[in-house]
């Protein structure tokens, strides 16, 4: 796989959790404006189309089964130019691509695994080859949760050129970033995986692999560092605490894959304004204070990519301090040997180390209660004495020898950086 793409978390912005399966082209732009006046400068840069941007009729999160879908005389999907106009005429993603990488930024889609249901029910031809889309197509391979997609056998003559004829088309289109759905469980489709790699490089562009939904099995983690940049290590994370909870046990199993071009990816930021057309209603983010400063130390700490879910226009002054600070991003984008240190009780500690030389601690209190956490220095390995700073206050506390203690609110978080005193 390439060594050129991702090698720090990807950080960017996403549709989902605001417009479910119904964005459109005008709030997929205002968005990307509002990225590139305001976020770009501290390393955010992917706008990234979510699910069923082929489907004219999509309304919500909601999926309409057995929709009609706007496909290509080759097997393809193709924005739907109700939603799109800028695809009128065939051009597809190209004038959006175009206009995303004018703003200096970069531009992201989701697909599904597979070849569309109605191109099989067609057999519609494949790109430059004398197979159907029934030649490659494995009925029996679908999604539970949408009915779009048949899987595609990846042993079947076509196969490769179906996903080659895929990421060809997204290379015209100007595409940086495809996260594929449907692929990495609750089955883990190896073969699609790596036909889907191999188109990858074989398109002339080169394009962020990120894979969902999870949970991913770590039994699987070999495989997927080997050829996907991000992949899920849960279902879809929104603003309940349970999930945010649950995020520190799905984090300290995937350790040792975090590295240069491949993020276990702890998924999408639920703040600021989501929901806006969802089954449930528009809504701010249902998380605390408290907790957000704790999902965003703990994506931080752990190097998970960051893609923000909220419509970014309607960031208020507190959504933005947490996605612009540079002292935390900072983690995100260069720390290394990121580690859980301890799990005691509702105490929870993460460590990491900068490349200056410093040491990140993050403590954790997952507790409903307020909670004192001690770190002593021996657990970091350390000896001598130590300044003491909280990146999210932006100011030095005392300076240690022994230990480092913090006051942590319930469901929040210190995150902390140690440096030598001469």
């Amino acid at each position: 796989m390439s060594k050129l793409v991702a090698q720090t978390p990807p950080m960017g912005w996403n549709s989902w959790d605001c417009y479910g399966a119904s964005v459109r082209e005008d709030e997929v732009r205002g968005n990307a404006e509002y990225m590139a006046a305001h976020l770009k400068q501290y390393g955010w840069e992917y706008v990234v189309v979510d699910i069923q941007w082929f489907e004219p009729n999509a309304k919500s999160d909601l999926y309409n089964p057995f929709a009609p879908l706007v496909m290509d005389e080759y097997s393809r999907l193709m924005p739907a130019v109700n939603r799109f106009p800028s695809a009128a005429g065939g051009r597809g993603f190209k004038p959006l691509g175009d206009y995303i990488h004018s703003l200096g930024l970069k531009f992201g889609i989701h697909i599904l695994r597979g070849i569309p249901r109605q191109a099989v029910a067609a057999n519609t031809p494949i790109l430059g080859t004398e197979y159907r889309a029934a030649d490659i197509a494995n009925t029996n391979s679908t999604c539970a949760w949408n009915t779009d997609m048949y899987g595609v056998d990846p042993s079947k003559p076509g196969a490769q050129e179906y996903y080659n004829s895929l990421f060809q088309l997204y290379a015209e289109w100007g595409v940086d970033y495809v996260k594929v759905d449907d692929i990495a469980s609750p089955i883990y489709h190896k073969g699609e995986i790596e036909l889907i790699r191999n188109a990858i490089s074989n398109c002339g562009r080169e394009m962020v692999l990120s894979l969902s939904p999870g949970p991913t099995s770590v039994a699987n983690g070999d495989h997927v560092s080997k050829y996907a940049n991000m992949w899920r290590m849960t279902n879809d994370f929104w603003d309940r605490w349970e999930d945010l909870y649950a995020m520190f046990g799905y984090a300290a199993q995937w350790t040792e894959y975090i590295g240069p071009g491949h993020w276990p990816d702890a998924d999408m930021l639920p703040l600021g304004r989501i929901g806006i057309r969802s089954a449930w209603g528009p809504r701010y983010t249902r998380f605390t204070k408290d907790e957000q400063i704790m999902l965003m130390s703990l994506w931080a700490i752990i190097r998970s990519p960051l893609m923000f879910g909220g419509d970014l226009r309607y960031n208020d002054e507190w959504t933005n301090s947490l996605i612009t600070n540079e002292e935390v991003l900072n983690i995100t984008k260069s720390s290394y040997a990121n580690r859980q240190l301890y799990r005691d009780g509702n105490a929870i500690a993460w460590t990491a180390l900068g490349e200056d030389g410093s040491v990140y601690l993050a403590h954790f209190n997952v507790g409903d209660e307020p909670a004192e956490v001690a770190t002593e220095l021996a657990q970091l390995a350390l000896s001598g004495k130590y300044q003491v700073r909280d990146l999210w206050a932006r100011q030095n506390l005392e300076v240690v020898d022994q230990k480092v203690v913090t006051a942590v609110p319930a469901h929040g978080a210190k995150l902390l950086q140690l440096k030598a005193v001469k």
